[in-house]
């Protein structure tokens, strides 16, 4: 997990675990992307998933800007075990997305084309992958999915509060 290093965008280590956890809910439809990516030859990594509602305040402390940091008040779909973070893998090496994972600029909008073409592509892949999958995505993030009607789901303050709803997406990838 991304947070779980401090070579983040924001320079410090932000998780305790470098645990990997879903809503029981995403789960099946992080398992249907993984298959499709495998059929064409891909896999996926994974760079972030449940986000505590403590994390996100670190996150919002250090950009307070909205287009790419939910506001805590509001609750981000990570808040809610119901988003994920990530990108394609093919022959073990992560593929060229025009941006590094949380690059917080206009480069990293789903549609950029000021971005190389074959940067373009994998990002469409990646979308066609996850949005085949019943995911929703976050136009100004190539990286981000989520569920559709994300709040629905109640924000789960802490970990040892998910046990029952939550479960381990990185067993899976």
């Amino acid at each position: 997990m991304e947070y779980y290093k401090n070579t983040n965008f924001t320079g410090q280590k932000i998780y305790l675990q470098n645990k990997c956890f879903l809503h029981q809910d995403a789960l099946p439809k992080l398992l249907s992307a993984i298959t499709i990516a495998k059929n064409l030859g891909f896999q996926l990594k994974i760079y972030d998933a449940f986000r505590p509602v403590d994390a996100q305040n670190i996150l919002w402390d250090f950009c307070p800007d909205k287009n790419f940091i939910t506001p805590p008040c509001i609750g981000s779909p990570h808040s809610r075990g119901i988003a994920i973070d990530l990108t394609l893998i093919k022959n073990n090496k992560e593929l060229n997305m025009g941006t590094n994972f949380d690059y917080l600029y206009k480069e990293s909008y789903h549609g950029n084309t000021d971005i190389s073409k074959t940067a373009q592509k994998n990002r469409l892949i990646l979308l066609g992958i996850m949005t085949a999958s019943g995911w929703d995505y976050y136009e100004k993030e190539w990286w981000h999915y989520q569920l559709h009607n994300s709040k629905n789901w109640p924000l789960i303050s802490k970990p040892e509060d998910a046990v029952n709803i939550m479960k381990n997406a990185c067993d899976h990838v």
